[in-house]
């Protein structure tokens, strides 16, 4: 430890170099990071939906359906031609419509009243046409864009590949806008908080450097999803500025009494083990969600999990040498404490515990409840629907009324069975039509004496597809009904048998998600409680610190419930991990500076020194991951992200509320049982080492 610190300051301005060297080749790295905004990516191989939309590509070709096109007031000659014009566009692989099902020929010279009215609803009604199109994943925007500039604004686009291309401009310039909201509140927070003017620039370019650092590393995995993209620098900004804050806090209180190279010394010598513990419960909670099966678990957690881990070697290593460099100007940019004592404060914290512990207690069991029923959102459709998106969206639907498409692949086996199957889906309740080759062709009509183009929509060497027109939401406790009602069904009639469309694939969210929320918070929980049994060496105060941050958890998470939002799953996901491995720290500060004033003063003494000496640092750091939530919930657009950052203002706060008011109470009340415990651990460790 004594050598590596004396390295450190004996060669600062290499490392300065080198971390300034590999923050900009960083830099440019991550300029070929791709951004993938389709969640579906994410879901597991082995997902039912995600084997039919593999299947269906290998079958039938192309990518799946993901895009809607209205044309107004055409014709059908019209039609076509747009048809035509838009399969022509970079990024499109198909267009299909009422020519793929009944033959060009036959929609060319056939009257429309002599051609099937259940068929020709679903693609042409009142002069207006609708087109069903697949777009190229990692095309979207250029797609759209150029659909658009085609279509103009009487016509009308709309699907999941629009909504891709509508989330990927509203992410391109958001992070920065939050950036920019973020750092002058985190300047003047810091301000108030250190005693230099020069500090906060200091604390801000080391974590800077390590976020940079962090986003040009993503080149390994090729590319990362919107929601890391948006959330992840500011977030390691918010979590990890805490380390170099207490770096440089040590440092000034060595420089009291040692020259500045000494002082560094103590100051790195001091602060290792102490910003180790603490970003180690942070890594935990976010190495949790590695455990999700659904990759963006994953995709977060790896980023941020490295990015912690970054942030921890800038500030042990670039922060003492760029301090060294500067410690002058920081001296020459000294100013008085501009932040109370916290004494009237402590006074009354410790006045109020009670209260506050009974209403604590009073609150959990409803808040745990609330929070299971909440209700969720799994699509993506909440994100578009103020913009042009959202009202193309409206405006198919006011002509054609709401469709959500399913597609179902079945053996290659007689038509008599492909029959019977149909006419078994066409009298599901919300099913309002069914088009197959039996049911547009007839399953007495061989396929060679169709025209080919009509053939290959629904047959392949094979499989045999089956489209389904419903009439329900992309999602929603209807629409889950009726897919496990199809999958139903066809377990009655085949053995082998595949379901796709954005709500199958929503259907499978659901129970992955309901699987991988046991799976991440019982690792969070178990990972974070092995941290402190190791840290405090009690089995109690491991539990009274889980109970503390738990409940805040629980009564934020209970928001929704209450208030009758569904919640984006994402959030709920994310923050239950996030909060917990964030916000702890608060309470280990508290418990340990409890601890160590507890052996020269009585249980209440003793808090309220605590209160008095810590609030303030935990306050600060709290205000600063709370204003970090806040920010992306006001700058972004983006709903899903929106809805993440209210959840860790409002989570930061609960938690630093919980351990501010009620952990205090706890402390003080079983501090005979849990110090007991504590001194006959220590006794035990001491035999067993003799």
């Amino acid at each position: 430890m004594v050598n590596f610190s004396h390295a450190i300051i004996r060669y600062k301005k290499t490392i300065l170099l080198v971390f300034l060297c590999v923050a900009l080749l960083s830099a440019l790295i991550s300029l070929n990071v791709s951004v993938n905004y389709d969640m579906v990516d994410y879901l597991p191989k082995d997902a039912q939906s995600t084997s039919a939309i593999k299947i269906m590509q290998e079958e039938f070709g192309g990518e799946t359906a993901n895009a809607r096109v209205m044309l107004t007031n055409v014709s059908i000659q019209e039609a076509l031609q747009y048809k035509q014009k838009i399969s022509e566009i970079e990024g499109v692989t198909s267009v299909s419509w009422l020519d793929n099902i009944v033959g060009l020929d036959t929609l060319q010279t056939t009257p429309l009243e002599f051609l099937d009215s259940s068929i020709v609803k679903n693609y042409y009604k009142d002069k207006n046409a609708l087109l069903t199109l697949s777009i190229e994943s990692g095309k979207e925007s250029v797609a759209v864009n150029a659909i658009y500039e085609l279509i103009g604004e009487n016509n009308a686009a709309a699907g999941d590949a629009v909504n891709a291309a509508e989330t990927q401009a509203m992410s391109v310039s958001e992070v920065m806008n939050a950036m920019f909201i973020l750092l002058p509140i985190i300047i003047i927070i810091l301000i108030i908080s250190t005693t230099s003017w020069i500090e906060p620039l200091l604390f801000l370019f080391t974590i800077g450097i390590a976020i940079v650092i962090n986003m040009g590393t993503n080149i390994i995995f090729g590319e990362i999803s919107f929601i890391t993209q948006t959330v992840s620098p500011i977030l390691q900004l918010a979590v990890s500025l805490d380390y170099a804050i207490f770096l440089l806090h040590s440092f000034r209180h060595h420089r009291m009494s040692h020259e500045p190279q000494q002082a560094m010394l103590f100051a790195i010598k001091e602060s290792i083990p102490t910003v180790a513990a603490s970003a180690a419960t942070t890594v935990v909670g976010f190495a949790a969600l590695i455990f999700m099966r659904f990759g963006i678990g994953a995709d977060l957690g790896i980023n941020l999990l490295k990015g912690i881990i970054l942030s921890f070697i800038s500030v042990m290593v670039f922060l003492p040498a760029l301090t060294m460099i500067s410690y002058k100007a920081i001296d020459k940019t000294s100013h008085r404490k501009l932040i109370p004592e916290f004494k009237k404060p402590g006074n009354l914290l410790i006045k109020v515990r009670i209260p506050f512990l009974v209403l604590a207690l009073f609150v959990v069991i409803p808040s745990f409840l609330a929070q299971s029923q909440t209700e969720f959102i799994y699509g993506m459709s909440s994100i578009t629907s103020a913009s042009r998106v959202g009202k193309d969206t409206a405006f198919i639907e006011e002509k054609f009324g709401k469709e959500n498409v399913l597609v179902i692949l079945v053996p290659k086996e007689n038509a008599g069975k492909q029959s019977e199957f149909c006419n078994v889906l066409s009298e599901i309740p919300h099913v309002t039509s069914v088009v197959s080759f039996v049911t547009a062709v007839g399953s007495e009509v061989p396929p060679e004496f169709v025209p080919k183009e009509v053939v290959k929509e629904f047959y392949s060497e094979n499989y045999a597809r089956i489209i389904l027109y419903t009439d329900t939401a992309e999602e929603g406790e209807t629409t889950f009904d009726l897919v496990q009602t199809v999958l139903d069904k066809a377990a009655m009639h085949y053995d082998t048998y595949f379901l796709a469309g954005q709500s199958t694939t929503l259907f499978d969210m659901k129970s992955i998600v309901s699987t991988d929320t046991k799976v991440t918070n019982l690792v969070a929980i178990l990972g974070i409680v092995l941290v402190l049994l190791v840290t405090f060496r009690s089995t109690i105060l491991p539990l009274l610190l889980l109970f503390t941050i738990e409940t805040a958890i629980w009564i934020n998470l209970s928001f929704p419930y209450f208030t009758d939002k569904p919640l984006s799953f994402i959030g709920y996901l994310i923050i239950s991990t996030v909060q917990l491995g964030a916000t702890v720290d608060y309470a280990i500060l508290l418990t340990n500076a409890y601890m160590n004033n507890r052996k020269i003063l009585s249980k209440k003494d003793a808090m309220q020194t605590t209160l008095t000496n810590n609030l303030a640092a935990i306050l600060t750091s709290a205000v600063i991951l709370a204003s970090a939530g806040f920010t992306l919930a006001f700058t972004t657009s983006n709903p899903i992200i929106s809805e993440l950052g209210t959840l860790l203002g409002r989570g930061t706060l609960l938690s630093v509320t919980m351990v501010a008011c009620v952990l205090p109470a706890l402390l003080i009340l079983l501090d005979k049982f849990f110090r007991k415990k504590q001194t006959q651990y220590n006794k035990e460790l001491k035999l067993l080492g003799e």
